[in-house]
């Protein structure tokens, strides 16, 4: 498709750049910039964590789950009897 488009001076300033760095034509550059402008934008951030050796459990941790349940059990029963 054909177009004309006015640029704003730093945007020539900067396509023209892209030109000379990547040695490709303007037209080259122009569409490369659109494109990546469009492209969807990943906002999401990875993260990784590295794993440790934590040692051996002092806590027997065989109902763990159970335990942070009644914890947050006892929890939610101070909080309502509180007013919270």
């Amino acid at each position: 498709m054909r177009t004309t488009v006015t640029l704003d001076p730093d945007v020539e300033a900067a396509l023209r750049r892209l030109m000379a760095q990547r040695g490709v034509s303007f037209k080259r550059a122009l569409n490369d910039a659109i494109r990546a402008g469009v492209r969807p934008v990943d906002t999401e951030r990875r993260s990784y964590t590295r794993a440790r050796d934590l040692g051996t459990p002092t806590v027997d941790l065989t109902h763990a789950l159970r335990m942070a349940g009644d914890l947050h059990d006892d929890d939610l029963a101070g909080r309502m009897q509180a007013g919270r």
